[in-house]
């Protein structure tokens, strides 16, 4: 597995591990079709944010995108790769892109997420009770670099 910059190619793909996630979540709503998300990762999420790739076996295995103000906008790994360190791989490639602390979202019912990033250093900040365009209650979460980690 590699963790590389993605490519405009590499979106379809993305789009897909998401559309997938929604599909397979029980608790998520689906509040854009399929094809929104797919055209919103192309224009949106690949224009303005840094995106990278974990590529296994010529195929996109996860993906996350950072924003400018170092939030992490999205972490998503194929349903096929979880437990498999693709996520880690992604957060660590992240941690030494980002210029400072990092924070993201995920929702309360994602208790899966939430151990994930606890175990990778995340605090929780806040919640709410679904300020979101799900209307779902989420959790804001900020990984602080410490100071050995700054310096390399």
């Amino acid at each position: 597995m590699i963790i590389r910059a993605a490519k405009l190619r590499d979106m379809s793909e993305c789009a897909e591990i998401v559309n997938a996630w929604i599909d397979a979540t029980k608790w998520m709503p689906r509040v854009h079709p399929r094809e929104d998300v797919a055209e919103f990762y192309r224009d949106t999420v690949f224009t303005r944010f840094e995106v990278f790739v974990a590529e296994n076996d010529n195929h996109v295995a996860g993906m996350v995108a950072l924003a400018p103000d170092n939030t992490v906008s999205a972490l998503y790994v194929h349903g096929d790769e979880r437990g498999k360190g693709v996520g880690k791989a992604l957060l660590d490639r992240v941690k030494k892109e980002a210029s400072g602390p990092i924070e993201l979202w995920t929702f309360v019912a994602n208790r899966d997420a939430q151990a994930f990033y606890e175990r990778e250093g995340f605090a929780e900040v806040r919640r709410t009770d679904g300020d979101n365009e799900e209307k779902l209650p989420d959790i804001l979460y900020r990984w602080q670099p410490d100071d050995l980690e700054m310096k390399s």
